[in-house]
């Protein structure tokens, strides 16, 4: 798996001060997409274990109190970036107390659901924003997701 940028410290991508990673692949190609470049897979930088030690320092580092972790993209349930994700949120939850997990990706959590591997990714997550952005959907005030068709889920609400 490859991947765009990390921010350590990050308030737009979710609810709190979060640390984000922005993942290279997605194959939903949705017209208006903000970030073309993410759809190659082998954008970026090699995401290695070094890189997922940083992530998780971060959300344990007591000096600074983030709520969570989000991941986007690109689309971080691409095929080619799924086992590396399931590690990545695995960890998480088991190193790292209290932090939630955001994940935006352009399939519907019904597509989650039908695949074992994306479904798996999922019952780590606590939000879900899901759907593909429609540009005739957009909508600049939308807390979270661009376009009105996408979903912001509460997976522990479910």
């Amino acid at each position: 798996m490859n991947y765009l940028a990390y921010q350590s410290s990050d308030l737009l991508n979710g609810n709190g001060l979060r640390s984000t990673l922005f993942v290279s692949g997605c194959s939903h190609g949705c017209v208006g997409c903000y970030n073309v470049d993410s759809w190659n897979p082998k954008e970026g930088q090699l995401f290695t274990e070094e890189h997922e030690n940083n992530i998780i320092a971060d959300l344990n580092d007591p000096k600074i109190n983030r709520q969570g972790l989000s991941l986007s993209g690109g689309d971080p349930l691409y095929k080619r970036n799924r086992r590396q994700i399931l590690q990545l949120v695995k960890r998480v939850k088991s190193e790292c107390a209290n932090k939630d997990i955001w994940l935006w990706t352009g399939f519907t959590k019904e597509e989650c659901l039908a695949d074992s591997l994306m479904s798996e990714i999922i019952s780590y997550v606590d939000v879900l924003v899901d759907g593909k952005f429609e540009q005739d959907k957009y909508d600049p005030n939308l807390k979270w997701k661009g376009s009105s068709n996408q979903n912001v889920i509460f997976m522990s609400k479910i």
